[in-house]
């Protein structure tokens, strides 16, 4: 079969024809290919320049570290006011929930019935009296007796059993003398405890504090075995909180250190108590006593911290957060917060090398202070981590620090965000 040909052209000028037009195609697409690479060039980013950043040097200080425990507030003596006898109440001397002084009278039992009492235990005393004089009496005749009948009984003037009879009548005398005054200290004992039960039908606050609420009214029965009212001793106040075997050991050694002793409830280290709204109570607190053993299925040991309480505003069922610095960290190495950064649960911060690149650091973080993280590894003292620009930032990237306060990188910087 042959191919098909143009009217008018021989085979051969008809091949040069399609290889003209061929040559031509060849040449137009080279020409497009080219421009398209052109305008590709033309358009390529030019390289950047060095990122100007803030920096703050690494620094190394020592840092007190705080522990907060949450506190439960009780009164420092909370008693519960009983009778010491049985009797009617009939009259309440004091307001419920008002301050009451040491040894105020705050209920009155029916005092006749003691009264009489009294009364019949001062007779008592007096008739042993008398019956002392009487014993008194008889002892001095028999001894009259006693003394003149010796010489005679020697002299044969008298039969010696005279002599024996009155050397008996004598000690008979004497023993009842002596059983005359211990009848006599007898009755006085029984004046004394019959004065104290008359005394007693007062019932009175042995604590200085506030008083709660009655749960007895007036004229009701009550005995030895009644609760009348509770007092609370609340200045000073006492504050009961729990720490850690670690964070106990820790605040042992705090105290020795600020030459105190812990465990004797004199330790010098001074306790901040935060209320539930958030403020700080003004007074400075102190541990009274620790618990002699640690809570085996808590871990955690029981301490009791005293507050002064002067206008009674604390008061027992009220929480509150105490918190106290337990442990100086030596020469801790201190990196501003916001400077870190976390990579799938790695830490890490950017900083600024000697040949001004981006070198990215991972590190090991301790405690929280204040606006810093301590950095237990990673970092060297004098390093420049970098605080502004950080999502800007990659290894090895040029930048231009310029170093800058902590302060002033806070104030200036974002927060700590995620790579």
């Amino acid at each position: 079969m042959t191919a098909k040909q143009t009217p008018g052209l021989s085979p051969t000028n008809e091949r040069h024809l399609r290889a003209i037009a061929a040559i031509i195609l060849c040449t137009l697409c080279s020409a497009v290919f080219t421009g398209c690479q052109v305008g590709r060039a033309s358009t390529a980013p030019r390289a950047m320049g060095p990122i100007p950043v803030s920096v703050v040097a690494v620094r190394q200080a020592d840092v007190p570290l705080t522990g907060t425990w949450v506190g439960t507030l009780d009164g420092f003596v909370d008693a519960q006011i009983q009778p010491q006898v049985s009797g009617y109440l009939i009259r309440q001397s004091y307001r419920e929930g008002s301050p009451v002084a040491k040894d105020q009278v705050l209920f009155q039992i029916d005092p006749r019935p003691f009264q009489a009492a009294v009364d019949q235990a001062e007779a008592g005393v007096m008739q042993a009296k008398g019956q002392l004089a009487q014993a008194e009496a008889q002892q001095a005749l028999a001894r009259i007796n006693l003394k003149r009948d010796t010489p005679l009984a020697a002299a044969r003037a008298v039969a010696q059993s005279q002599l024996d009879n009155d050397t008996q009548q004598a000690a008979q005398a004497d023993a009842a003398v002596a059983t005359a005054e211990g009848a006599i200290s007898a009755a006085q004992a029984a004046l004394t405890t019959a004065k104290l039960n008359l005394g007693f039908t007062q019932v009175r606050s042995l604590v200085g504090g506030v008083a709660g609420q009655a749960t007895t009214q007036v004229g009701n029965l009550v005995t030895p075995q009644s609760v009348l009212t509770s007092v609370s001793q609340l200045n000073p106040i006492k504050v009961y909180f729990s720490i850690s075997d670690a964070q106990y050991l820790a605040l042992v050694d705090t105290s020795k250190q600020a030459g105190g002793d812990l465990l004797s409830g004199h330790s010098d280290l001074p306790l901040n108590l935060t209320l539930a709204d958030g403020t700080t109570w003004p007074y400075k607190g102190h541990i009274v006593w620790v618990d002699r053993e640690m809570n085996q299925q808590t871990g955690a040991i029981r301490i009791a911290a005293s507050f002064p309480n002067p206008d009674y505003v604390l008061r027992p069922g009220q929480f509150g957060r105490v918190s106290a610095e337990t442990q100086i960290r030596q020469n801790a190495l201190l990196v501003p917060q916001l400077s870190v950064q976390e990579l799938q649960g790695i830490q890490q911060v950017d900083i600024a090398g000697p040949d001004h690149c981006v070198h990215v650091v991972n590190v090991t973080l301790g405690p929280q202070v204040g606006d810093d993280w301590i950095v237990t590894a990673g970092l060297k003292p004098g390093q420049l981590v970098i605080t502004s620009n950080l999502q800007k930032l990659r290894e090895g990237a040029p930048v231009l620090p310029h170093e800058v306060s902590e302060q002033a990188a806070i104030q200036t910087s974002s927060p700590m965000g995620e790579r």
